[in-house]
């Protein structure tokens, strides 16, 4: 037994390992943006569809977020 809490469930553990693989993308995508904007041309098309890409994950985040911490003054 691990002194993380109490034991989570598969789908528990699965839920918090799209999220941190999600997390991860997100900061990657965040990475790329930022590396483009410094390009001496930047590819203003790439960059909106990574944004794109980077809010439709941040939409997620928050989905599964609120899965694993549900509103306790419901």
């Amino acid at each position: 037994m691990n002194d993380d809490g109490p034991e989570l469930t598969e789908a528990e553990q699965a839920l918090h390992g799209r999220l941190k693989a999600l997390q991860q993308e997100h900061a990657d995508l965040d990475a790329s943006i930022e590396a483009l904007g410094h390009m001496p041309i930047p590819d203003q098309l790439l960059i909106a569809r990574l944004k794109r890409k980077k809010l439709t994950l941040r939409d997620e985040i928050v989905k599964i977020e609120a899965r694993i911490l549900p509103d306790i003054i419901a």
